[in-house]
């Protein structure tokens, strides 16, 4: 019989068979008591009742004294199940109690209605059945319990996290000293470690600032829509043509976390062998905050204005006539000019602040026509690459009066031109740096059009004492 009142089948049968004296076979049992005087000194010593019923149904097992074990198990107690097989005598069960309530034994109950606080744990060894002895008197005090093992309650689970901290140590290794690196296996060979190198320069020593970009401008929570990104690149084939277009801070912006003046725009009008390619590139005043914005505005008005006429735009250039061509854009860019200043005066700026140098290339879709119309004011450049030699198709005038600026071109291109279109970033050094046009001369000159990355790489080639944004655009000829 366990501490907790129960018993297993077998351990009970081999306790009623003891009780009984069962005769052995073919022998029989002498016995001095009667079976009444066991059963009743069995009773006694369970604390049955003294006038228990009589029946003539098998006897069953008798429910101990409360004061012999603890008390019956509550809905929250918890214990393993038992099973025939004890294991070894040392074997520990662990019961799971509230501590509110203690019994008498040193075990742990919960209270009724009350909830679980903090929760103990507590050990109950192994016990084996008891076997009573031969002259069990009725008289004899029942056996005192073993006592109970409590284990301690487990630390009390924090409720408050310490901030967390971050922070870099040393790189370190498992193996202080790992020794040769181990073969290769036949006919392999170890790689070459990457190199990393900057864009290219030309002159005598690389510029002064930094080589990549360093810092971003500050943003404003209710003014997103005005941050353009540092860089932008963009391409395209129709026919016979190939473009390449890329607009990227300088050097100096990129230092002092100044955002990008150029605003770059590229868009087809039409559909087939009618559509028009416009190529737009636009830079802002360079002590305006309002820069970027006008740049981008300038880009997008002309544009508005190319697409509204792309029909009859389209009819004077496959009839080639220069003149209508010429007045028409002329009529064009001022409205776009005079949107500018009308812009600038609702926003109470000063006359000028709020405009932009604005230079457009304009392309016929259809692969038999080739007119390349180019159009604007302000700054910049057009140049082209045509027998391995640069021609500047645009040379300036700083003396003309800025609405004596607005400049036209029509040209018939050939198979194997080149023609770049830049803002004044790129135009400055190209014509005052020889090895840079040199360079690039060399590098777009050979009648294969770059791809995008190759076409940035050589467009962002640096030169000491230019530091403006670049905006380029290039147009090959197949």
């Amino acid at each position: 019989m366990s501490q907790q009142g129960e018993t297993h089948p077998r351990q009970e049968d081999e306790w009623w068979r003891q009780l009984y004296g069962g005769p052995e076979t073919g022998e029989p049992q002498a016995s001095a008591d009667t079976v009444d005087d066991h059963y009743a000194s069995v009773l006694s010593a369970v604390g049955a009742p003294d006038d228990p019923p009589v029946r003539d149904d098998p006897p069953v097992r008798a429910e101990p004294p409360a004061d012999a074990v603890p008390p019956a198990r509550e809905p929250y107690d918890q214990e393993t199940a038992e099973h025939d097989d004890h294991g070894p005598p040392d074997t520990i069960r662990l019961r799971r109690a509230a501590p509110q309530d203690r019994s008498p034994h040193g075990g742990v109950t919960p209270a009724a209605g009350e909830a679980w606080g903090q929760q103990a744990y507590r050990q109950q060894p192994y016990a084996a059945p008891e076997q009573p002895g031969p002259a069990a008197r009725p008289d004899a005090p029942a056996p005192p319990l073993p006592p109970e093992a409590v284990v301690p309650p487990p630390p009390e689970r924090r409720t408050t996290l310490a901030p967390t901290a971050f922070g870099e140590g040393p790189v370190t290794w498992s193996d202080p000293d790992p020794g040769p690196a181990p073969d290769l296996p036949p006919g392999w060979a170890a790689a070459e470690p990457p190199v990393e190198t900057a864009p290219p320069f030309v002159g005598d020593r690389p510029p002064t600032y930094a080589a990549e970009p360093t810092a971003w401008p500050v943003a404003h929570p209710d003014e997103l829509d005005s941050l353009v990104p540092d860089t932008v690149l963009d391409g395209a084939q129709y026919g016979v043509l190939t473009l390449r277009t890329a607009s990227m801070r300088g050097d100096s912006a990129r230092y002092r976390g100044q955002p990008r003046r150029d605003a770059l725009l590229t868009a087809r009008f039409g559909t087939g062998d009618d559509g028009l390619l416009l190529l737009a590139v636009a830079s802002g005043v360079r002590a305006s905050e309002d820069a970027p914005r006008a740049a981008q505005d300038a880009c997008r008005w002309i544009a508005g204005a190319v697409g509204r006429s792309r029909q009859r735009l389209s009819e004077d250039i496959r009839a080639a006539r220069r003149g209508s061509l010429k007045s028409g854009l002329h009529r064009l860019t001022d409205r776009c000019y005079g949107r500018l200043r009308a812009r600038g005066e609702d926003l109470g700026l000063d006359e000028g602040e709020y405009t932009a140098s604005l230079r457009c290339l304009l392309l016929p879709v259809d692969p038999s026509c080739r007119i390349r119309l180019f159009f604007g004011v302000g700054d910049g450049g057009l140049f082209r690459i045509r027998d391995g030699s640069w021609q500047d198709l645009d040379p300036v005038n700083k003396d003309a009066e800025p609405e004596e600026r607005f400049r036209f071109r029509a040209s018939v291109a050939h198979p194997g031109d080149a023609l770049l279109l830049c803002s004044g970033g790129l135009a400055e050094p190209l014509r005052g740096e020889p090895a840079l046009a040199a360079r690039l001369a060399h590098q777009w000159g050979n009648g294969h059009p770059p791809g995008l990355t190759a076409f940035l790489a050589e467009a962002q080639t640096r030169v000491k004492g230019y530091a403006d944004d670049r905006t380029a655009v290039g147009v090959w000829d197949a």
